[in-house]
């Protein structure tokens, strides 16, 4: 494409973040928001692309509009797709980064015939720029669809997720110490004998946090959070330190996790497991009765943990329902809860529960089942405690005049709440176009406990700008709070080890570096949540196509979430599945779309669909290549 002079001082530069579903995003300077580019003026740039766009004078609900003009550099030089097509000459391949519509010859391959369904890694050979076919040839074969065992080694290969530890890394773990030894406790406060808990899930093998919580004579709270010294390990500039930042963040997939750092540390000598020494920072402060925060102090410390909680084990013993030593502490960590919950919805911010769905896999990664999990008090008490903690580390950090990575959510605009507000009036609601916390945190009381709750808090999720990490604070408009960092997940977060080696180490951070931590780790939280989801969606698609063919005809109840002139996109509660109904699958009438209500009405009949509407279907169709799944409604 030949450019003129004109052509190119209008154009931007920047980085390619695509959506699953073809259409991406653009940050680029002199923007507040990113350029958002539709599906058709992508021109075949994927994910992690130095691009070149043209910004149009259109602004849509997804912001400023513009097109790709120019792929400066590609990101990748491998991709991961599955054989679609392997007989009459032709051998094609299915690749989710490129969508549907690209076409992937896989060249002349070496070893093994492929077969429909075979999981491959490509070597990209010609891109296939504007629309062209992509010309590859096979790196790798990763094993068949058929076969759950690969998913996750799949995904790590499509999204770079880095999986075996190189030699120089084990080598380094492998001088480090089993165990706490002697001289590692000199200038640390002793909280051995401190009652302490770790609270976490029932798969968790890295306890990065630990409370502790007493009552003085006034009535106010001690609150102590113990979190892993993990900075005293994973030492700057070490082979383990370069390795752990180029991961950022551990991956956690259904019965399995790709660590940020290697198991003996992970899993081990850092995880705060009961009834061992654990060198950690602590924080313990000191909150009134009306949760205001009285007095802190942060030291290095080393605790041993009395009991290890899961999530269930706790709630039952704040149920009554299982007896222990510890009810006490977890009855004070409730009361404390609901002081900072009320004090928190003081600063104006909303709060729902979220539930959410484990997927359950047996050894060779087949699901089994699906575990639905409550956000109850049990989450709860830990995410505010965790927040205070946060919130006091970054407030201290500032207050020494030391730069850290601050974890900052922009203020929503109203373009942004355009979504939730369709919803909320198809829901019956009254809001502004961009409501009060007053008004959002109504809605949810009156809905709390119905089946609109859910997908009201998803979509006022989806409205919200995402929060990242950057060395500018500009405060987290989700918690109400002017300053707040991550420090509580040192195990699992490369910014929460940085935040430590900050806080008690002597040599500052230079501008470079935090700018490169930022970026690194914003930009690896978004990779990681992205693979996540790719394979959660796949194991809950391998348990659906299991129970169809178990029964042909099985039904899920499902909920309408969107209704939009080509039909409805609903959700399945009990597996969290969304799923589309094109508006010739409904009910046997004519639809008309009303586009100021967000509903369908049948001619005939008068049937109406909105958001909120009751539905069941059964599934027709299950393409697992393309992690996707056709609908019919049952009438």
């Amino acid at each position: 494409m030949v450019k003129n002079k004109d052509d190119k001082e209008r154009q931007l530069a920047g980085i390619m973040r695509a959506h699953p579903r073809g259409f991406g995003f653009v940050g680029v300077e002199g923007y507040d928001q990113d350029i958002f580019i539709p599906k058709s003026r992508m021109s075949g740039a994927i994910d992690g692309d130095d691009v070149s766009v043209e910004v149009y004078d259109i602004v849509s609900e997804k912001g400023p509009e513009g097109r790709v003009v120019e792929i400066v550099k590609r990101s990748k030089k491998h991709l991961v797709g599955t054989i679609v097509k392997a007989s009459d000459g032709d051998i094609l391949a299915h690749v989710p980064l490129l969508g549907d519509a690209h076409r992937v010859v896989v060249m002349n391959p070496k070893g093994r015939e492929l077969i429909l369904g075979d999981r491959v890694v490509l070597d990209v050979e010609e891109w296939g720029d504007d629309g062209a076919e992509t010309s590859c040839s096979v790196h790798k074969h990763m094993g068949n669809i058929s076969e759950a065992s690969y998913d996750i080694a799949v995904a790590g290969e499509e999204y770079n997720i880095r999986s075996a530890f190189p030699k120089n890394v084990i080598k380094e773990v492998e001088k480090l110490p089993n165990t706490v030894l002697e001289e590692d406790l000199n200038s640390r406060e002793d909280f051995r004998d401190m009652e302490t808990i770790t609270i976490d899930p029932t798969d968790s093998k890295d306890f990065d946090d630990a409370l502790s919580l007493r009552i003085d004579e006034k009535g106010h709270y001690h609150l102590s959070v113990h979190i892993a010294d993990v900075a005293n390990y994973v030492k700057a500039g070490t082979a383990l330190d370069q390795e752990a930042f180029l991961r950022c963040n551990s991956t956690y997939f259904p019965g399995n996790c790709i660590p940020m750092l290697p198991y003996q540390l992970s899993n081990n000598i850092c995880s705060l497991k009961p009834d061992v020494e654990r060198l950690t920072a602590s924080v313990l402060m000191e909150y009134d009765g009306e949760g205001n925060l009285v007095d802190y102090k942060i030291v290095r410390s080393v605790i041993r943990s009395k009991k290890r909680f899961t999530y269930r084990e706790a709630k039952e013993v704040l149920d009554g329902k299982l007896e222990s030593q510890y009810a006490p502490l977890l009855k004070n960590l409730e009361a404390l809860c609901h002081i900072f919950k009320k004090k928190r919805s003081e600063r104006g911010c909303v709060e729902f529960a979220l539930p959410e769905v484990r997927v359950i896999v047996d050894d060779d990664g087949v699901p089994t089942g699906m575990e639905f999990i409550e956000y109850d008090i049990t989450h709860q008490l830990v995410e505010e405690c965790m927040l205070k903690a946060n919130e006091v580390i970054a407030k201290h950090i500032s207050g020494l005049e030391k730069k850290l990575p601050f974890r900052i959510h922009p203020e929503p605009s109203e373009q942004n709440f355009s979504a939730l507000v369709e919803t909320a009036t198809a829901l019956g609601f009254k809001v502004s176009s961009r409501p009060t916390s007053e008004e959002l945190q109504k809605m949810f009381n009156e809905i709390e406990n119905t089946e609109q709750a859910r997908h009201l808090a998803i979509c006022f999720i989806k409205s919200m700008p995402i929060a990242f990490y950057s060395a500018e604070n500009i405060g987290h408009y989700g918690l109400g709070l002017e300053y707040y960092c991550h420090f509580t997940s040192p195990i699992r977060r490369y910014s929460d080890l940085v935040v430590q080696r900050i806080l008690f180490e002597e040599t500052k951070i230079s501008d470079e570096d935090l700018d490169n931590v930022t970026e690194a780790c914003s930009e690896q939280e978004r990779i990681s949540s992205r693979a996540e989801n790719a394979v959660k969606i796949l194991k809950k698609l391998r348990y659906i196509a299991a129970a169809k063919e178990k029964d042909p005809y099985v039904q899920y109840d499902a909920l309408v979430i969107k209704v939009t002139g080509r039909g409805i996109v609903f959700e399945i509660p009990e597996i969290m599945v969304e799923g589309f109904l094109h508006v010739s699958a409904l009910s046997k009438d004519y639809f008309v779309y009303n586009e100021a209500s967000s509903t369908l009405r049948g001619r005939n009949t008068g049937k109406t669909y909105h958001s909120g509407s009751a539905i069941t279907v059964m599934p027709k169709n299950i393409d697992l290549i393309k992690s996707q799944a056709k609908w019919d409604q049952i009438t």
